[in-house]
């Protein structure tokens, strides 16, 4: 992406004040404009500035628009290409979507609207560009970036099944990286030229979920102001990734296995059925057993979505996978704040390794992040990372510490009392707990082996 601006946006209409608006609103926002009233020229534009991404009008004066799409797509085929057309219609949406635009939209739109497929389709431009990078520089590496043995095994697995048209089920706590693991699927595919639709099942209410995935119709419901294509339909020739799928309401899951087992859908308020064409990745970071047990999860799609099951170890059970990590993060944030990666200290390292990582691997971007920021001389020591993982030296003792018969029960005591309190990151409720003592108890221990946080 443009480093002085936020994307590079190529608008291509036959109105001049059109463009002209466009150009003035995009450029308040930040982004930098390229302008063009002809396919021809839009071409053009396109092969010489090489935009982030295209907004195409449908009604151009010297070739067809859908035609257009179709020629910059073959060319171009992970540029994002958002639609703007006054022939408001399902038909020209589906044809626009099977055809590789990112989304389609009819004028008069809302601001708001443009404005948020526009920051959707370049965080998406941006997301294949890192995913292409980070290839490449694992090919290029000595090593891969996963050190243990259950990660390799994952790689190796992914690398089997990612070819394959089989439905993926991801299974892992929040943050040990489930959607990365979905974006490699899909990059290693034979869907890779198309896009990698993602939605969070977790992060809409359960009544706008249907709409989003499904589509509609203008008038289906009060605010359908507009045909929406929905997101099955602009995962055409690609991959559909549904994050936390134990969150979608079990009578839409019936409605899901449905296009699962016959490919095909109606958009909400209309009665023509569409063809759906994409690999599914599923995920959920609930245990399955628990799902199904509660009826959050419905027996019939998880045997649908269970062809490959995939679960993703957290970060605590692989901390010979840290070093890595935290190089690889360090490297992508240098890259984003364009200055040279830093040293991290040996005492640093060790204090990411030690700690527990009850957030996985998303906890550990973001310390690394808190620790570009403050790092002092381009290097990361200890007292940079973030204060939770700064224990009090006293819980440190209990690396050093163990439980040989020659410890008298008072010893034993107090290691165990320092062992809880590490474990809990210095919460003394938690610890009393974990303990099976109350939080009085532990104070009146602790006092009385000089034990203070």
């Amino acid at each position: 992406m443009s480093t002085n601006a936020l994307g590079k946006i190529v608008v291509v209409d036959d109105e001049q004040s059109v463009l002209m608006t466009l150009k003035a609103l995009l450029e308040r926002h930040g982004h930098s404009v390229h302008v063009a009233n002809t396919a021809a020229a839009g071409l053009a534009l396109v092969e010489r500035e090489k935009p982030d991404l295209v907004l195409l009008d449908l009604g151009l004066p010297d070739q067809d628009g859908l035609e257009t799409l179709a020629g910059m797509k073959e060319r171009f085929p992970r540029l994002p290409v958002i639609i703007l057309t006054g022939q408001d219609s399902l038909n020209n949406a589906i044809q626009c979507i099977k055809l590789g635009a990112f989304h389609f939209i009819s004028k008069p739109h809302a601001v708001e609207e443009l404005l948020s497929l526009i920051r959707r389709a370049l965080e998406q431009s941006e997301l294949l560009r890192e995913t292409e990078s980070l290839r490449k520089r694992l090919e290029q590496a000595e090593t891969r970036v996963f050190k243990s043995r259950r990660m390799r095994e994952i790689d190796e697995l992914i690398a089997r099944v990612a070819p394959t048209e089989a439905n993926i089920l991801l299974l892992g706590e929040s943050g040990v990286g489930k959607e990365v693991a979905a974006s490699q699927i899909h990059q290693a595919s034979l869907r890779a030229g198309g896009p990698m639709v993602k939605l969070n099942c977790a992060s809409f209410p359960k009544t706008m979920i249907e709409a989003e995935l499904f589509g509609y119709v203008k008038g289906a419901f009060t605010g359908a102001v507009n045909d929406f294509p929905g997101m099955i339909l602009e995962a055409a020739r690609g991959t559909l990734f549904l994050d936390e799928i134990a969150e979608m309401p079990p009578e839409l899951q019936t409605r899901f296995l449905r296009v699962l087992q016959e490919r095909e859908f109606r958009p909400l308020g209309s009665t023509k059925s569409i063809k759906a064409d994409f690999r599914l990745i599923a995920a959920t970071n609930r245990p399955v057993n628990a799902a199904l047990r509660e009826g959050l999860l419905r027996r019939d799609l998880y045997y649908r979505l269970n062809t490959f099951q995939i679960e993703i170890p957290p970060l605590r059970e692989r901390a010979e996978d840290i070093p890595y990590l935290v190089t690889l993060f360090a490297a992508q944030f240098a890259a984003r704040m364009n200055r040279p990666e830093p040293r991290i200290t040996s005492e640093a390292l060790e204090t990411l390794r030690s700690y527990s990582w009850p957030g996985n691997v998303r906890e550990l971007q973001n310390a690394v992040e808190y620790g570009m920021v403050l790092a002092e001389d381009n290097v990361i020591s200890e007292k940079q990372l973030p204060r939770e993982l700064q224990l009090p030296a006293i819980l440190r003792e209990t690396a050093a510490m163990d439980t040989e018969e020659t410890l008298n029960l008072e010893s034993r005591e107090r290691v165990a009392i320092l062992a809880a309190l590490a474990k809990c990151h210095g919460n003394k409720k938690k610890a009393a707990q974990a303990l099976g003592i109350h939080r009085p108890t532990l104070y009146s221990k602790m006092k009385r082996y000089a034990i203070e946080l």
